[in-house]
């Protein structure tokens, strides 16, 4: 046992000289980040120009900061009390990491941080409640958290250019007052079925993803103008019915993919004026169809739907006139069923039925 009791000792003892030195290579592995970036550049500890802009917001309370393409790694955390702050532009610099103290600007209406190294978002970037403009594009971002959902005042979303596989699930049913999203140059297979609640939805680009089709309640984003699902090649191979009912649609792109068919309401989009279907092996509506333009292109669906409805209401009168027919032949059959019926009651009645008998027949002569 004493044994036992030596031998832990000294465990003890090279195991608290291991963390000594993991401690001491630690501390000069942090060193030499603070001193060097890349074996010959020095890192900034602190851009003289953050500086000056914090002490400024510290006499006279700031509104808009432009920091863009300063080159910026981190952001220092004080600039969260610049209560007043309504435009922050941090685009174009190689920040990795936004403070959570950025929950502070309450009053922040435009955030830019396009063009950075960002991995994901603060989960605070919620109760960013006055935002309106939010870009994040150009980043390294996987996914968005869902806290972003609650940034009810946005009007403009950009994620596009990052590596995002999936959007907030509720995204739609809280951002009821976005008009501007673009969402293109991800990995999304699908788009959330909430997004068909954005009713002030007017622009939305999700070309270059990885999309399998639309929503199939699409056609209630009655405010779009444009959409763009381009490029999404071998994955893209069919649309909805609904997407007739986006009757304000001006502008559609459904380029480079593998679209057969175009659905037989399209002929319904009165306002379209753009469409681009090159790259798509197209059968409905035909190739020559397609090259006279499209209004050449609206007018064949249009004509397509309205054989389509002719033919069902054809087959609807037929089925009528045949249960009518068969109601007629029902009826009749139930009468001679009825009347056999009584007269074969009352035949019954006249020989199955015997009455009083007469003495005087039944006496023997």
């Amino acid at each position: 046992m004493y044994k036992s009791i030596l031998q832990l000792d000294e465990m003890h003892e090279a195991y608290g000289k291991l963390v000594k030195q993991a401690e001491e290579r630690l501390v000069k592995i942090y060193e030499k980040a603070g001193e060097v970036l890349d074996d010959s550049e020095p890192v900034e500890e602190t851009n003289p120009e953050v500086v000056g802009i914090l002490e400024e917001a510290q006499g006279k309370g700031l509104e808009r900061v432009d920091l863009c393409g300063r080159k910026l790694r981190y952001l220092p955390e004080a600039f969260g009390k610049i209560s007043g702050l309504l435009s922050l532009n941090l685009s174009g610099n190689q920040l990795e990491v936004i403070p959570d103290s950025l929950a502070g600007l309450e009053k922040l209406e435009e955030l830019n941080v396009s063009s950075n190294l960002l991995e994901s978002l603060p989960d605070s970037i919620g109760l960013l409640q006055n935002l309106k403009i939010l870009d994040v594009s150009g980043n390294k971002l996987n996914a968005l958290p869902d806290s972003i959902c609650y940034c009810r005042s946005l009007v403009e979303l950009d994620v596009s250019f990052n590596s995002l596989a999936y959007l907030p699930t509720n995204l739609g049913n809280e951002l009821g007052n976005l008009e501007r999203l673009s969402i293109y140059l991800n990995k999304l297979r699908s788009l959330p079925n909430s997004i068909c609640k954005m009713r002030s939805l007017r622009f939305l680009d999700a070309h270059f993803n990885e999309l399998h089709g639309l929503p199939n309640e699409i056609g209630r984003l009655t405010n779009l103008e444009v959409l763009n699902v381009c490029s999404n090649f071998s994955d893209l191979t069919e649309l909805p019915e609904t997407l007739g009912e986006l009757t304000n649609l001006k502008e559609l792109d459904l380029s480079n993919n593998q679209i057969q068919a175009l659905p037989d309401t399209f002929g319904r989009l009165d306002n379209l004026k753009k469409l681009n279907l090159e790259q798509n092996p197209l059968v409905i509506p035909p190739l020559e169809v397609v090259e006279q333009g499209v209004d050449a292109v609206k007018l064949f669906m249009a004509k397509r739907w309205a054989d389509k409805l002719a033919e069902e209401e054809r087959k609807s009168m037929i089925e009528v006139n045949e249960e009518a027919e068969n109601g007629w032949l029902t009826r009749s059959t139930t009468w001679l069923k009825r009347s056999v019926s009584v007269v074969g009651e009352t035949v019954s009645g006249y020989l199955g039925t015997a009455g009083p008998t007469d003495p005087i027949l039944d006496e023997e002569r």
